[in-house]
């Protein structure tokens, strides 16, 4: 079992640290609107869903977009007292604003990249909010060293890359007290959201792997906040993620959010996977749209790669010959062609990777030697680590070599830049490069590829025709595990581990007919161009519109405690059945139809012994032997279990498998209700799926006499499921001609004669009660699955068809805080077996005689 400290976010997140204790007394900031009214004081360690104060006077929505960095670059001020701030162009989230609509207001929350003293931190706050709508959170060192040096990129960022910590020096075990620095960190972010927010009107947008259990923090708090998270690393396999120790605290907090976003379908699939094979969730597809189903509330996945910015990009253009002389690079590079890497120092960027599949072609392919230079430039790491200075290591000792063997007066093949370069030199190489390498083992997105082909593309009004006919072609060799891969239709896709295909791959990039060129970077370019940032951040706002827009509508409950918190959504009219009230309506009525699920309603799923308690027997049994009361089990299970468990209720009904088969007391004979009594299908049916359960380990075949039910309750979840998928298409296809009806349901598929469902039995009760003059006045249905809801369904048509009066007093019972088609819903089977037993004891129950009345059906 895993440790009440790993699971528990008060404790990890409040009293047990030291430097989270306040010194003194902090200013708070005001909430960014105008309103009347006092804003009360927040409590951080209440879980109770707040609305707003009051309403607010905003008319237009705002967005709060939260990361780890705000997007404004800071530094002290010549005399030392007090600080500038400017915005950083070069940041997305500075980016992303093109493309919300113009009227959004955008606050940004998150941290500085400098230090600020405590006694500063007010009025910085106050300055960055009055001038940037920017809010700081300021983490204590002790808390920041462990959350974004520990955590972040000791664990989390090697195991995202698919980095396992083998061992202590390579990838960082597991520590709780990094766990808890994150969880503290996390919970300082959300209490800066919280001190600005206005819930009603306010969209969140939160940004990477940093903050993923802020969604918890503030689903606590605004139940109907409005809110997204967008991934912008690789989600790992299944296989990798679960050895997560806090595997599930973080997808949990994850779904907290409506909306969360990835780069490609891959990393995408990745979380699904997890959800699945830990939460026990199945995502479904609709209308282009992927959702997954989580209490009531339907979380969206956007699958949607970031793009650049093309007007800043162009703007750098315009001034690259002037900023950089792009003309000396030329000279510099003259009769030389240029292949060109541009990464950060990272272990996961395969750096050294490049330069052996450079060396490797310069074997190959002598003719190249004298001829190709590769320039690397390597941007600063962002992290720290015995790797790291391994990796650099093993760069420099390449470089040394290949310069070594290959060199020549006047020429080496390698280029090594190690230092920081700006956007505007950058985008000098690119000018000059024939071609771009990427080798990154693995990366979240890399826009490198998407700049290159913009500047390769150029700035037609500002360059000859014949500088711009020479630039308007490029070439891409760009690894396979990196998020701007699927995109680059055109490019050379390598595995970055065959350094030989590699090598063969840039050999082929530069050797390239001109035109093959151009077409590829024309392709490119119209992607590129037309799936900007403005483009991408639009459509994960559109996104978060569309799945947000019943928030409003709908009733939430927050539940849960911990990492476990989530929030149910249901049915304004949905609500628990009150005992108390169902008992007067029983009392006042006269004739009643009561219909009763099996498995999961009076007898819990998980229970290995199926057989009724002698409690469940005993109240069934004084329900059905009240002469106003028509008592049905209506099941899926065979008639010859249910006639056996229930053979004391002598005047109970009994409809097994979902109807085929029906009797109204236990001294009546069993009815065919099916419109079918020809089982010459099973002889189809039934060696599909004996192959589908030879294939799938914990698989199973039940044979009733009008079914036959496939299930993959204890095969592996997401081989099951996908088999199941297969199987229902199969069995659809080979049955197309015989009078069956092929469904999937809770881990099983089925084969059943058409026209049977315990819709048609509940149908069939109520229109016999009315014939025989004894129309039902009070109807209680409950049940648990899909196969009820056809119950439920059925009452609404029975009223406007007369068979059941307007009046008739109707409780539609549900099993779980789900969505349903009923009305009412009990928590769990003891929840349903306590409110039959109040309704038994308020029973009349007379004795059973062999002879049925004609009104007692």
């Amino acid at each position: 079992m895993m440790s009440r400290s790993y699971t528990n976010l008060l404790d990890l997140a409040s009293g047990n640290f030291p430097v989270m204790g306040q010194p003194r007394e902090k200013k708070r900031l005001p909430r960014v609107m105008t309103v009347p009214g006092v804003i009360s004081e927040l409590d951080d360690d209440q879980a109770n869903s707040v609305a707003s104060d009051v309403p607010s006077s905003i008319i237009q929505d705002r967005i709060i977009i939260v990361a780890n960095q705000l997007p404004v670059k800071a530094k002290r001020r010549p005399d030392n007292k007090g600080w500038s701030f400017s915005w950083d162009d070069d940041s997305l989230l500075l980016q992303l604003k093109d493309g919300l609509p113009e009227e959004m207001e955008v606050l940004y929350v998150g941290s500085l990249k400098v230090d600020v003293d405590p006694s500063e931190q007010d009025d910085v706050s106050q300055l960055l909010l009055d001038r940037f709508k920017c809010v700081p959170a300021f983490l204590p060192p002790d808390i920041l060293t462990k959350f974004y040096h520990g955590f972040c990129k000791q664990h989390l960022w090697p195991l995202f890359h698919y980095m396992l910590p083998f061992s202590a020096n390579h990838g960082g075990r597991f520590y709780r007290s990094l766990w808890e620095a994150y969880v503290a960190a996390n919970k300082i972010f959300s209490q800066r959201v919280i001190e600005v927010i206005n819930p009603e009107d306010d969209y969140v947008w939160i940004h990477d792997y940093h903050l993923m259990v802020l969604p918890t923090f503030l689903r606590r708090r605004f139940n109907r906040l409005r809110m997204g998270f967008f991934l912008h690393s690789p989600f790992p396999s299944s296989e990798i993620y679960r050895t997560l120790p806090v595997r599930e605290e973080i997808l949990k907090a994850l779904l907290n959010s409506d909306l969360i976003g990835f780069h490609t379908f891959d990393y995408a699939r990745h979380f699904l996977s997890c959800c699945s094979r830990m939460l026990g969730l199945e995502y479904q597809s609709k209308r282009g749209y992927i959702g997954l189903e989580y209490y009531g509330r339907t979380i969206g996945i956007k699958i949607m790669p970031v793009g650049i910015h093309m007007a800043q990009i162009e703007s750098v253009l315009r001034l690259a010959d002037k900023e950089w002389r792009v003309g000396e690079l030329k000279q510099q590079f003259e009769g030389k062609t240029v292949l060109l890497g541009v990464d950060d120092m990272d272990v996961f960027k395969g750096v050294n990777l490049k330069l052996l599949a450079m060396e490797q072609m310069l074997k190959q392919h002598p003719k190249w030697q004298g001829r190709a230079v590769l320039v690397q430039i390597a941007n600063p790491a962002r992290g720290r680590g015995q790797d790291l200075e391994e990796i650099q290591a093993e760069i420099t000792a390449s470089c040394k070599r290949i310069n070594e063997t290959f060199g020549q007066p006047g020429y080496e093949p390698i280029v090594f830049i190690d230092r920081p370069v700006s956007l505007s030199e950058r985008v000098a190489y690119y000018s000059v490069a024939e071609c771009v390498v990427v080798t990154a083992v693995r990366d979240g997105m890399n826009l490198t590829p998407y700049e290159y082909i913009v500047c390769r593309q150029g700035v037609s009004e500002s360059e000859s025709s014949s500088e711009s006919s020479g630039s308007k072609k490029s070439m891409l060799v760009v690894s396979e595990f990196i998020g701007c891969s699927p995109s680059l239709s055109g490019a050379i896709r390598v595995n970055p581990w065959n350094i030989e295909t590699t090598a063969e791959a840039m050999n082929e990039a530069i050797s390239m007919a001109d035109a093959e060129k151009q077409l590829r970077h024309e392709k490119h370019y119209r992607y590129v161009s037309s799936h900007d940032v403005a483009f991408w951040s639009r459509s994960f706002f559109q996104d978060m519109e569309r799945t947000c827009k019943d928030h409003f509508r709908r009733r939430c409950w927050g539940i849960g405690l911990s990492f476990g918190f989530r929030v149910v959504a249901l049915d304004p009219n949905f609500r628990k059945l009150s005992i108390d009230h169902i008992v007067s309506v029983y009392l006042r009525s006269k004739n009643r139809a009561i219909l009763l699920d099996y498995d999961g309603t009076v007898m819990p799923q998980t229970s290995h012994n199926k057989t009724p308690s002698s409690e469940v027997i005993s109240i069934i049994n004084t329900l059905s032997s009240d002469i106003k009361n028509t008592v049905f089990v209506v099941s899926g299970r065979g008639k010859d279990n249910l006639a056996q468990w229930f053979s004391p209720c002598k005047k109970l009904g009994i409809a097994a498998e979902h109807g085929y088969f029906m009797r109204w007391s236990a001294n009546d004979n069993w009815e065919v209700c099916g419109q079918n009594s020809e089982f010459g299908w099973k002889e189809i049916a039934e060696p599909v799926m004996k192959l589908y359960t030879e294939a799938t380990d914990g698989s199973s075949i039940e044979t009733k006499e009008s079914a036959l039910v496939w299930h993959h309750r204890d095969a592996d979840p997401g081989f099951g499921s996908s088999q199941a998928k297969e199987m229902l298409d199969h069995l659809e296809s080979v049955l197309a001609n015989e009078p069956v009806t092929v469904k999937s349901g809770q881990f099983i598929v089925e084969v059943k004669p058409q026209g049977v469902s315990k819709g048609v039995v509940a149908e069939k009760i109520f229109t016999t009660m009315a014939e025989s003059g004894r129309q039902a006045d009070f109807v209680l249905c409950i049940g648990d699955d899909r196969s009820d809801e056809e119950m439920f369904e059925i009452i609404s048509s029975a009223i406007s068809s007369g068979v059941l009066s307007s009046n008739t007093s109707v409780f539609a019972c549900t099993v779980g805080q789900k969505p349903s088609k009923a009305k009412y819903y009990l928590d769990d089977p003891a929840e349903v077996v306590n409110m039959l037993e109040s309704l038994a004891e308020a029973s009349d129950p007379e004795p059973f005689s062999d002879t049925r009345s004609e009104d007692s059906i």
